[in-house]
């Protein structure tokens, strides 16, 4: 179907923004505007706006901007045809003409939706009856309100071969097998698919009912049982609660997924409104795909029992090649043997926003994952973990992450297998002195730092003539601010072939550099013309690998540095109280001593030459 912008802008002039707003979000007449505390953050302040002659809405507060269409794709959470659908019918617009295959199409989904809906009142027509007793104190014992039964529509599905098909007779056996509702044998003939089961309606991010969840009531097989894919209900596209879910995180600024329907109804009925779940499979990339509309980080949250913690890793599996610096993940496990239902139960929301404050970043859950799964006791095994783990980080397809996350978990890697090796020449320029207030003068010479973009090249020009020593500085390595893409790449390939060969040499690394792309990098450092010892063709070998660890170690300290002299800079300019002359003419004392090793480890000038063309 093809909107034309002439359609698009007749169903903005035709659609009343406030009136559109004012169904969910409270507005106050300013004027010739409408002003609410904002639908897309918290605040206490309104600064959201909207504005009806110009057809509208923004915030001074988060910056939120848009028209009527925007409202309901990002407020609502629809996809954008069928915010458009809706927006027409309130405003009395024909959809433009379909073509004959779109057509039908539409009218089978218009059939569906039908049946599936007036199933859903029919289900919950029944657990309000005398059958369904057993299955209303199923729900009391959950402490399920009758409010929230009433909210989501839950209801009973007796169990009988027939019942349901009998109701809804009138719809014809054919459309009510299309929606899921019936199983059809090889005799044709036909019965109820759900029957003596719990029955949670499962609704398209418009509300409209699409599918059906049944919960086994007492003993049985399956627990659950979820209505087969149907053309309007397609299980790796729909989340659970999605149309609850996305007005509700565009407010809290996250969004949940929980393992279960009864997980998310608990949440719900606590206040935690932001919760969705996968329908009885792992979550795929297109549910992911939606998750992250709503949130930069979505909250996995799983059981600590072993099926719970293989889902998580199959959901980073998932997600890692589509990761960036706002696609990310985060996971939260339960303590053992409870779930989201068991821990609201007991605990109540604070025992759940208590473990929320502090969710576990990807890197973390993935290193955790690959630690535990061997022992790690000889050489072998830990650089097998090395190994899993960067390979883990080669499926991001994001280059600047991809860097980022081999660097982090090659500095993870060396921190666990040499825990007992603190920097002493680090140590010795961290040394904390007695803070004593700071002068203008002092604010000058604050400006000029240390020359981290001279000295890192020559640093990895070093390494490159004595590879026998990226191991024993690993640990300094994956602490070096390096700005370049293919600096950063670099040195990960130095760290990921050390790792895997201890004895390499300079010849094997500078081909494995070229065999990566990094040939041109490779020729840029060999033209690197520093008076360092570890550059020079004549230099003693053992000097030059003492002097290449205290440039290494210089280099690593430099940036917390430079932020400790910016915040005493800081401190001097915007607050009386807080200036400490001692402690800055200290900090700038420290990073002369860092500039110092530097020149300390230069050769003399007259031997520069030695240097070029290494």
């Amino acid at each position: 179907m093809s909107l034309s912008p002439q359609f698009l802008d007749e169903l903005r002039s035709r659609t009343l923004l406030s009136a559109l707003i004012g169904r969910t979000t409270k507005l106050q007449k300013a004027g010739r505007e409408f002003r609410a505390c904002c639908p897309f953050h918290n605040e206490k302040t309104p600064s959201f706006y909207v504005n009806d002659d110009k057809g509208f809405y923004h915030c001074f507060g988060c910056s939120a901007h848009g028209d009527a269409i925007r409202w309901m794709t990002d407020q609502r959470g629809l996809p954008f045809m069928d915010a458009v659908k809706e927006l027409a019918q309130t405003a009395g617009m024909e959809m433009p003409a379909m073509d004959r295959q779109s057509a039908d199409k539409a009218e089978r989904a218009k059939g569906l939706h039908e049946v599936c809906a007036d199933a859903a009142t029919w289900f919950s027509a029944q657990l309000q009856g005398i059958g369904g007793a057993e299955a209303r104190a199923v729900l009391e014992k959950r402490g399920i309100k009758s409010d929230t039964i009433k909210e989501f529509g839950l209801g009973y599905a007796p169990d009988s071969r027939g019942k349901l098909k009998d109701a809804l007779k009138d719809y014809g056996e054919p459309l009510l097998v299309e929606a899921g509702l019936l199983i059809s044998v090889e005799d044709k003939t036909t019965y109820d698919r759900f029957r003596g089961r719990l029955m949670i309606p499962i609704r398209d991010p418009r509300g409209r009912t699409i599918a059906f969840g049944g919960r086994v009531i007492g003993n049985g097989e399956p627990k659950y049982l979820n209505s087969p894919e149907t053309p309007v209900f397609d299980k790796g596209r729909t989340l659970y609660n999605l149309d609850r879910a996305a007005p509700a995180s565009r407010k809290t600024g996250r969004v949940l997924v929980v393992e279960g329907y009864m997980d998310v109804i608990a949440l719900h009925q606590v206040g935690i409104e932001e919760a969705v779940a996968p329908l009885g499979t792992a979550l795929t990339e297109a549910q992911l795909e939606r998750l992250w509309r709503l949130s930069a980080t979505p909250i996995l949250c799983f059981d600590g029992d072993p099926p719970g913690q293989a889902a998580a890793i199959r959901a980073i599996g998932r997600a890692l090649p589509t990761l960036s610096h706002d696609r990310r993940l985060s996971f939260l496990t339960l303590p053992p043997g409870q779930d989201p239902d068991d821990l609201i139960r007991s605990g109540g929301r604070a025992a759940m926003e208590a473990l929320l404050e502090s969710p576990e970043p990807l890197v973390e859950r993935l290193w955790r994952h690959e630690l535990n799964a061997e022992l790690l006791n000889t050489p072998e095994a830990r650089a097998g973990l090395g190994s899993r783990l960067r390979a883990h980080a080669r499926e991001i397809r994001d280059e600047d992450l991809r860097n980022e996350y081999l660097g982090t978990f090659n500095r993870m890697v060396w921190d666990f297998s040499h825990p007992e090796r603190p920097s002493e020449s680090f140590t010795r320029f961290s040394s904390k002195t007695p803070k004593r207030a700071v002068s203008p003068r002092l604010l000058a010479i604050a400006q000029h730092g240390i020359d981290q973009a001279t000295y890192i090249p020559a640093l990895m020009a070093g390494l490159v003539r004595f590879p026998d020593m990226i191991g024993p500085l690993g640990e300094l390595l994956v602490r070096l601010p390096i700005n370049s893409i293919r600096l950063r790449q670099t040195r990960e390939s130095m760290l990921d072939s050390a790792l895997d060969d201890p004895n390499l040499e300079t010849e094997g690394l500078k081909a494995i550099l070229r065999r990566e792309g990094l040939a041109t990098v490779l020729e840029a450092l060999e033209r690197v013309t520093l008076a360092f010892s570890f550059l020079s063709r004549d230099g003693e070998p053992e000097q030059a690998r003492k002097e290449l660890g205290t440039v290494a170690d210089a280099l690593a300290v430099a940036p917390e540095l430079e932020a400790d002299i910016a915040l005493a800079r800081e401190r001097w300019v915007n607050d009386a109280e807080e200036r400490d002359y001692d402690e800055f003419e200290r900090l700038l004392k420290l990073r002369a001593q860092v500039n110092e090793t530097f020149r300390d480890s230069m050769m003399p000038d007259e031997d520069l030459a030695t240097t070029e063309g290494n």
